[in-house]
């Protein structure tokens, strides 16, 4: 890993809390997620298993955790099985976690090879009346092939058909939503370095330059500061490409006059941060193009007022919409009649802006949480404000990572530059 070592304190804690959540006589199993393919000798990167990584911190395919709290042989309370390397493995992948280091990363005492996993699991779970199983609840997610933990719980549930199987996943989904110190650390790092590769990029950014060499300048800093890489697809859309909301092509040169709309942020140590500026290619915003971005900042602003504990996901969404729909029409793109005669369900303001304003964040850019709880201390919501207007090949987008907590909110990117002003300031610095 590019990251500095995290203290097993946080997994720790972390399992603490998921266990205490259990019903009496419960085994959870967690796995790592799959390696896929990507040619013939090749895989993908590997990412890990968002659930199993909050829990033991252990960043390496092929890795099982085991949580019985109640198990009678004390030896298997917890139990980390790990692949097991050897000189082939050594040669042609490198370095894997010995069982040390693994205690080390994640805190569990119990670390055993993956080949003792059967054996072990089989002498235990017959005192167990429950198997939690680690499925991919997120309601951004449909799957179309089984992956790992859905095959697992296939494989159990003919070996093992007399247990109650239960969901782990709404005890991780309330878990992972409020933020501990240590992880409120880590993102504020993936804010800080995305800030140091944004600068770089106002610095570098003039007319003819080509959006992938945006990204180049992008990644350069990131991995310079210890960064995985992106936190996701890098968003890098000059003049109308950034109509397009998930625009990934970045394949386009950078015109004179133009806008470009940036979405892209650093990972660190598995947690996310989740950037959007709009800038001018030549330095200096047209009247109309300030006048579009300084009331994008200002919806931004008050969108980020009402992230505070107790706030109603679906209340704020309706909020922000009244307050877009106000910008959208001293901007002259909405009149009081469109207002009127619209259809509540889709209100005029989609017209210009039609994506949420907020969503969690944390270990996933698009984190594990329920829209039907009330916000609270500890959770960390993006606030994502855009108007884009084709007619005009304009699309503007502000936004930035916000902690609640019980006096308010810290905007974890505050020292990003995102006033007009500071923009143009540094581009022509």
């Amino acid at each position: 890993m590019k990251y500095l070592p995290i203290s097993s304190d946080l997994f720790t804690f972390n399992r603490k809390n998921f266990v205490s959540r259990l019903k009496s006589a419960s085994i959870a199993l967690f796995n790592a997620n799959d390696e896929f393919v990507r040619s013939g000798d090749q895989n993908f990167i590997f990412k890990q298993n968002a659930d199993l990584f909050y829990l033991s911190g252990i960043d390496q395919e092929q890795t099982i955790l085991l949580l019985f709290p109640d198990c009678p042989n004390p030896l298997y309370k917890e139990v980390l099985f790990l692949r097991q390397t050897n000189e082939h493995i050594a040669v042609w992948e490198g370095h894997k976690y010995t069982k040390e280091e693994a205690k080390t990363a994640s805190g569990i005492e119990a670390v055993y090879w993956l080949s003792d996993f059967d054996n072990i699991l089989h002498s235990i779970i017959h005192y167990a009346e429950h198997i939690y199983i680690n499925t991919n609840e997120n309601d951004r997610y449909a799957h179309t092939v089984p992956y790992r933990d859905l095959r697992f719980l296939n494989d159990l549930r003919a070996k093992y058909p007399l247990h109650h199987y239960e969901r782990s996943a709404p005890i991780m989904r309330d878990l992972r939503a409020v933020k501990s110190t240590i992880e409120v650390e880590l993102t504020q790092k993936a804010c800080d370095i995305t800030r140091d590769a944004f600068i770089r990029t106002l610095k570098f950014v003039k007319p003819g330059v080509n959006e992938y060499e945006i990204e180049a300048e992008i990644i350069h800093e990131f991995i310079r500061q210890g960064a995985t890489g992106h936190a996701y697809s890098p968003i890098i859309a000059s003049g109308p490409n950034a109509i397009v909301l998930h625009y990934i092509d970045n394949n386009q040169t950078c015109k004179d006059g133009d806008v470009i709309l940036f979405d892209w942020a650093a990972e660190y140590a598995n947690y996310n941060a989740d950037m959007s500026r709009s800038i001018p290619v030549n330095g200096r915003y047209t009247p109309r193009q300030r006048q579009v971005y300084d009331a994008v900042l200002r919806v931004m602003r008050a969108a980020t007022q009402l992230l505070v504990a107790g706030t109603i996901w679906n209340e704020y969404h309706d909020e922000v919409g009244k307050i877009m729909t106000s910008e959208l029409i001293g901007l002259g793109l909405l009149t009081k009649q469109d207002v009127e005669k619209q259809d509540p369900k889709m209100p005029a303001y989609k017209k210009y802006f039609m994506h949420g304003t907020s969503h969690h964040l944390g270990i996933d850019v698009h984190d594990f949480a329920s829209r039907y709880t009330p916000f609270a201390a500890g959770n960390i919501l993006t606030c994502e404000p855009g108007i884009y207007i084709p007619a005009e090949g304009l699309g503007i987008r502000i936004e930035n990572n916000i902690l609640i907590t019980e006096t308010g909110n810290i905007d974890l990117m505050a020292n990003i530059p995102v006033e007009a002003d500071e923009i143009e300031s540094i581009m022509n610095s």
